[in-house]
């Protein structure tokens, strides 16, 4: 039996208070102290009668939490946390683009995709992350000690999905911020850890916790065929990327060894019958390897295999970490390749080094550790 409340969706605390003969609208009050008041105690979920709070306590229930092991402060703004956990730590990363405010959240300790590229896939996979786990990265970016909230510590005020940005302080001593966008593009591999990853994603969405929109919520995937036609046929559908990183199988699967289990062409299948259910451009991410994937041959290539998508691209440069056997692409090399894309109507992003200083861009996530544990210095 899972006891931890925070790893509940709302019909779950439903389900649970009933099951425990008590009213179902009390399962509200439990949802909203957890996920908007940032209670951490079931002792602190005052609308509950005493007599309940102890039952719920003597039968073993609890509200789980992260241990915030370090936070880090890029001088680009991007702010890094790390958070301990039994089987070792995971990383959670705060970007600031104009107005908007993007969470990164990871979905499992270490990762077993074994991607060429990313610092993760070199730290051997431990453990699925829970739902209150994943929801608890979210919770705790959002909420400052309103003790700190004045000082050079404490974290930005955050935009509202466009709207003025808002702060609140809670009956529990933390003031809340709101997150416009969240990126399930952390350590490990979404769509392996598919049950959490889908409740994460109700209870994140849900208009009585953190009410993020379904369409500000990116879910990327290094390309887990079935998962992602089990993920179109279910009732909540965020945003998809897919990290490509090659026009052919076979310099993909150089770079990620999943492509020799799922070919390009049944991955793009897969992408095809995902839009037909959510009418959603998909995001292609693509890091620039040197003289790997990087030359206007590939561009052309890619735009010749995507043909009949929606989609735009992310071309991510690719950042350093210890032990990793390639280099990034050239400016002028990025500059070609994302022009050829332009010059054919695809709408292209470049991702520059945001959070490097820190090992926070993508594909650094988890360097720190692998420095720690004696890997080569950069």
């Amino acid at each position: 039996m899972n006891e931890d409340l925070k790893d509940k969706t709302l019909d779950e605390l439903e389900q649970t208070v009933v099951d425990l003969g008590q009213k179902k609208y009390l399962a509200g009050y439990i949802f909203d102290f957890i996920h908007v008041q940032g209670a951490s105690e079931v002792s602190q979920i005052t609308p509950l009668s005493k007599a309940f709070r102890a039952q719920l306590i003597e039968q073993g229930y609890h509200i789980s939490g992260l241990e915030l092991a370090n936070k880090l402060t890029d001088k680009d703004g991007t702010i890094k946390y790390v958070f301990a956990l039994d089987t070792g730590r995971i990383e959670t990363v705060l970007l600031h683009d104009g107005g908007r405010k993007t969470l990164c959240v990871s979905t499992q300790v270490g990762c077993a995709m074994g991607c060429r590229f990313c610092a993760t896939a070199k730290i051997p996979f431990q453990q699925n992350l829970t739902a209150g786990q994943i929801v608890d990265q979210v919770n705790l970016v959002c909420s400052v000690p309103v003790r700190a909230s004045r000082s050079t510590d404490s974290l930005p005020v955050i935009q509202n999905h466009g709207r003025d940005a808002h702060v609140t302080e809670t009956p529990h001593g933390v003031t809340t911020n709101r997150i416009s966008n969240i990126v399930y593009m952390g350590m490990g591999e979404p769509l392996a850890n598919y049950g959490a990853v889908l409740k994460s994603l109700r209870i994140l969405n849900h208009p009585k916790g953190k009410n993020i929109g379904i369409r500000h919520i990116t879910v990327s995937t290094c390309g887990l065929v079935p998962a992602i036609r089990r993920l179109a046929d279910e009732d909540m559908l965020p945003r998809l990327a897919i990290s490509l990183n090659a026009p052919t199988d076979e310099l993909r699967t150089r770079l990620m060894p999943i492509g020799a289990k799922y070919p390009i062409a049944d991955l793009l299948a897969a992408v095809r019958f995902y839009q037909s259910r959510t009418r959603q451009r998909v995001t292609f991410e693509y890091v620039m390897i040197r003289d790997m994937n990087d030359l206007a041959e590939h561009a052309k290539m890619l735009l010749k295999r995507l043909e009949g998508i929606s989609y735009n691209v992310n071309l991510i440069e690719h950042n350093p970490f210890p032990g990793c056997e390639f280099a990034g692409s050239s400016g002028a090399r990025i500059k070609q390749f994302a022009s050829i894309l332009d010059r054919a109507g695809i709408e292209t992003t470049v991702r520059f080094r945001m959070g490097r200083g820190i090992k926070a861009a993508c594909g650094q996530l988890g360097a720190g550790w692998l420095n720690e544990q004696g890997g080569p210095a950069e």
